[in-house]
């Protein structure tokens, strides 16, 4: 396993158990005692985690994974859902809406290789990827970067998106859940991607099953502006039904 990798695991247990031990650590990520220590190391320079007595703990809340730890968390999962929800665009959408998020980068990838489409984002990991893609006719907002995210987020970004019409968004949530709705982590960048939502004729909710059910500090909107739903069968059944209910359509990437 790569170091990045390991480190994104470390981040991920020590925000669903508040701490972590380095014995434990090892065993369950197939390593030494030794590299964990390291890796722990290069987290608390950082200032992600502070190092205990055998371990570490949070040096804060760990609402949510910075950008460059999360991509190896559900990736099988996450590539599934994102070609399923790609192939949703047909002919008749001319423009197509990227927020940021590990999923929707991952849908920006198989909609670069088809091409001709004009894409609007406001991720500049995004933006990077499609750059490359000559048959792809890239716009990308203006705004204040978010780090965790690498999202344009505010008050420009948000001038920038309402001067647009959509055909399709693709949203990536923190949680999505019939009474919450879609949520994320950070209220500046939920007014920055409903302002995307709203331009959109479709709203396309990529998030894997982990997400289904749950809620993040921020509502976006309400579930019932969601168009479309592509998840993976992990997700809760009887939340799926209660989407289903709203309206909203739901895919499942096998």
């Amino acid at each position: 396993m790569r170091q990045e990798d390991r480190l994104g695991a470390i981040l991920a247990l020590l925000a669903d158990h508040g701490s972590v031990g380095v014995v434990e650590t090892a065993e369950r990520l197939g390593t030494s005692q030794a590299t964990i220590r390291r890796d722990l190391q290069a987290l608390e320079e950082q200032g992600l985690v502070k190092r205990t007595h055998g371990g570490a703990v949070p040096a804060g809340v760990l609402y949510e994974l910075p950008m460059r730890y999360r991509g190896a968390r559900q990736q099988e999962e996450k590539s599934r859902i994102a070609e399923l929800a790609a192939g949703l665009i047909d002919e008749s959408a001319a423009t197509v809406g990227l927020c940021g998020g590990t999923t929707t980068s991952e849908v920006a990838r198989f909609l670069g290789m088809r091409g001709g489409l004009k894409i609007v984002t406001n991720a500049l990991n995004i933006a990077a990827e499609l750059a490359l893609r000559p048959a792809i006719d890239l716009v990308v907002t203006g705004g204040t970067v978010r780090t965790e995210s690498y999202e344009l987020i505010g008050p420009v970004a948000e001038r920038a998106l309402e001067g647009f019409n959509l055909d399709a968004s693709f949203l990536g949530v923190g949680g999505v859940s019939a009474t919450a709705g879609v949520t994320t982590h950070h209220e500046v960048e939920a007014q920055t991607n409903r302002a995307m939502i709203l331009q959109s004729a479709r709203v396309i909710v990529v998030a894997d099953g982990t997400k289904v059910g749950r809620r993040a500090f921020a509502r976006i909107a309400e579930a019932a502006l969601v168009s479309d739903l592509v998840t993976d069968p992990s997700a809760d059944p009887a939340e799926l039904d209660a989407l289903r209910e709203l309206g909203v359509r739901i895919h499942l990437a096998d």
